[in-house]
């Protein structure tokens, strides 16, 4: 699979874009704040409805404009792939794939997989759990669509069982029957995301230790652990046994929107004791093992958006990852950086054949 083409109107800083990429490696240079990564996050977009970096669709939309339209034509399978978005301020986002909308955006996710590897990335072992958690479900989500509507199920449920807390609160009673009802509805649809979490905690472990092992030339072992109340009790028992709690602090204390994963390098917490050299070798890892489960489940290669990374890694890890990305394993690469020269110099090594574009103020063009 693979993006053709792709025009943007009105998405962050640029007023009107059209570009052709090649169909294997694709690096995109400029200067810091030019636009390179608005450029990945618009093909994230189309690929997922939504910005990759947590960004608001009213915030995605170029200064005094009101809409947004972007559009890519892919090719998956052999057959092309139209998606065309639109997005306007204060109304619903609007998808439509070879020119049929979609009811629902959950339609859309996981007929275009995508994987994105990003400097902020590093968040995913340094910072909360909601990081670990988002990672889980932007894998499974495009992988099984009952997971996708179990999960927003699960989170709509969520959203009104704590408002309802809050509101009883305020008004100094508590209806135990109603928490009792949310309570009925919050189990089937948590029960189905852990169960879902935890086979893919199994399958995922395995490929992610032998990655880590290819780019950090066995250096150390690592492991990825999946932690969930839910191994210890099932959901409607930790609602009921946590209501008292829950009372207190006006919201749901358990549940497998506190799932976590656990990131050990060599017996020791990740956010811990790893060093910089460590903490990227293990992200880059997590986000490449990301990208092999996904291709091997869907049997499709994902379009692999890269941003900026080489910055952040040494001269040896950069030759790893080049080497990885020269092999068949992987299809379409979407490489960011600030240097034209380096990552020119940087590609040229990989044997295959790439296409530059340079990104300035005045948009991006592709360099001969």
């Amino acid at each position: 699979m693979h993006l053709n083409t792709i025009e943007l109107t009105n998405f962050k800083n640029y007023e009107s874009q059209s570009l052709e990429f090649h169909s294997r490696i694709n690096g995109i240079v400029g200067k810091n704040g030019t636009g390179k990564t608005n450029l990945l996050d618009a093909i994230y977009y189309l690929c997922m409805c939504k910005s990759y970096f947590g960004t608001p669709d009213n915030a995605v939309v170029r200064h005094e404009q009101d809409i947004i339209r972007l559009k890519g034509e892919f090719e998956k399978a052999d057959e092309a792939v139209n998606i065309v978005a639109k997005i306007r301020l204060r109304r619903k986002k609007e998808f439509m794939c070879n020119n049929l909308p979609y009811s629902r955006l959950s339609q859309h996710i996981g007929l275009l997989p995508v994987v994105v590897i990003a400097p902020d990335d590093t968040r995913l072992a340094t910072e909360g759990s909601e990081y670990r958690r988002k990672f889980l479900d932007e894998t499974l989500c495009q992988l099984n669509k009952e997971y996708l509507l179990q999960l927003i199920h699960y989170n709509k449920i969520l959203a009104q069982r704590n408002a309802a807390l809050k509101q009883m609160a305020k008004q100094g009673r508590f209806d135990h029957v109603l928490i009792g009802t949310y309570n009925t509805q919050l189990a089937p649809a948590g029960t189905y995301i852990h169960e879902a979490r935890k086979a893919f905690i199994v399958d995922f472990s395995p490929i992610f230790e032998q990655v880590y092992s290819e780019i950090s030339n066995k250096s150390e072992l690592v492991t990825c652990t999946y932690k969930s109340a839910l191994y210890e009790s099932t959901l409607t028992d930790l609602l009921e046994e946590n209501y008292e709690k829950d009372k207190i602090l006006q919201r749901t204390t358990k549940g497998i929107h506190r799932d976590n994963l656990a990131f050990i390098i060599g017996e020791k917490p990740v956010k811990r004791f790893a060093s910089q050299g460590q903490l990227k070798s293990f992200i880059l890892a997590l986000k490449l093992a990301q990208y092999d489960f996904i291709k091997t489940k869907k049997g499709i290669k994902p379009v692999l958006l890269l941003d900026d990374i080489f910055d952040k890694l040494d001269a040896t890890r950069i030759q790893s990852l080049i080497e990885l990305l020269a092999n068949n394993d992987f299809g379409q690469v979407f490489i960011t950086d600030t240097g034209e020269q380096r990552l020119n110099d940087i590609l040229a090594k990989t044997g295959i054949d790439y296409q530059m574009f340079m990104v300035n103020d005045a948009g991006v063009s592709p360099v001969t």
